[in-house]
């Protein structure tokens, strides 16, 4: 019986006919709900584009439309402190002085070069700014320039070859070689050789060995044109390279033939700034102008700062130490630079007078600098 219930039964067959048609209806509803999710999705992203519009477009920007955009609005890290140090930078630009200003104060800077010396003659070395003092015409001046290094040298030679030197030549040969060899590697020299007339011989040359041969084969004589030299020097030097310069003048101090007089030379002396340092070899025994000719030579020499030496004529080891001296005193030697209070004097001439104030121990200690300079006015 229960088997014949499944084949026919009644109540058992309508439950299989309703169940096939309810899984046709789902088959065919399931695309619509799906439809619907999406739409509902994809109106949900455009909700949200309408409320903001830049989450759309922002990533497809250029770079160039965002470097616009940071151009265009302020930085928002750029903060008060920021500005006030961009306001500094161009204030500090808006001070820096004109070049042509620069370059007139410049040529109203007075240079004194200064050569310091123990009790026994040394140079002394490491000396500094604060151990100076420099007074114009007695009023004290502000130190706005100061060095004590080694400074090559623009130099002029200028070499007596009149016969009154013919039995000194040789001698002062010798020691000019040791002169020109101890002198700074960066040296520059001419060279102006002296009898009836002066003559540039050689001009600026950084080689010593060019100076010295046009001297080997020398035959001193005629007059001595000794201020014409001097005077021809003291212009020639002024086209140095370097900033620093000086002469050397080697002769027996006694003139007698020149167009200069000694009262114009000490005038261009006094205009320019440059050292003078001579040796003159005379003898007392021989020369009846020794006593003139060694005057001369010590005024030209103190009034620049520099010195005046008067060895035997005869005695080289002498004559060669001086040389020495000198080349080393040229190099061990303090610039001291200041730009004048009084620019408005009607002083020609201004008296310079420089004070030292050495750390304990040193002793006394002897000052050789110029006596002054030419006033700035014309």
């Amino acid at each position: 019986m229960p088997g014949k219930f499944l084949k026919s039964g009644p109540n058992r067959q309508p439950f299989q006919a309703s169940r096939q048609p309810g899984a046709t209806v789902m088959k065919k509803r399931f695309p619509c709900i799906f439809l619907s999710a999406l739409f509902f999705i994809l109106s949900s992203q455009l909700l949200a584009a309408s409320i903001h519009p830049n989450a759309w477009a922002e990533p497809q920007a250029s770079k160039a439309d965002t470097a616009k955009v940071a151009d265009d609005k302020p930085s928002p890290t750029k903060t008060v402190t920021d500005r006030a140090t961009d306001s500094r930078i161009d204030d500090t630009k808006l001070q820096k002085p004109p070049k042509d200003d620069k370059v007139t104060l410049g040529t109203d800077i007075v240079n004194v070069t200064i050569s310091v010396t123990d009790s026994y003659g040394r140079f002394v070395t490491g000396l500094g700014k604060d151990h100076f003092e420099v007074f114009d015409d007695k009023v004290k001046q502000q130190i706005a320039h100061f060095t004590d290094e080694d400074a090559p040298v623009s130099l002029g030679i200028v070499y007596d070859v009149s016969g009154s030197m013919k039995e000194r030549i040789g001698r002062s040969m010798k020691a000019l070689r040791r002169f020109i060899d101890t002198s700074h590697n960066d040296d520059d020299f001419f060279l102006i050789a002296f009898n009836d007339r002066a003559k540039l011989i050689q001009d600026f040359t950084v080689s010593g060995d060019n100076v010295l041969g046009h001297l080997m084969f020398v035959n001193p004589h005629g007059s001595t044109a000794l201020y014409d030299a001097a005077y021809l020097a003291v212009e020639k030097v002024q086209q140095g390279r370097h900033s620093k310069k000086a002469l050397l003048i080697i002769s027996d101090g006694q003139d007698n033939n020149s167009r200069y007089t000694y009262k114009e030379l000490r005038n261009r002396v006094k205009e320019a700034d440059v050292q003078i340092y001579a040796i003159g070899i005379t003898d007392p025994a021989s020369d009846a102008l020794a006593g003139f000719g060694r005057s001369v030579l010590e005024e030209i020499t103190r009034m620049t700062g520099g010195r005046a030496f008067f060895p035997n004529a005869y005695n080289e080891p002498e004559l060669v130490e001086i040389c020495t001296r000198i080349a080393l005193e040229l190099r061990h030697q303090y610039s001291i630079g200041f730009y004048p209070t009084d620019i408005a004097s009607e002083a020609k001439w201004h008296k310079v007078q420089v004070k030292i104030n050495p750390p304990r121990g040193l002793g006394r200690l002897s000052l050789l600098y110029r006596e002054g300079y030419q006033s700035f006015k014309k």
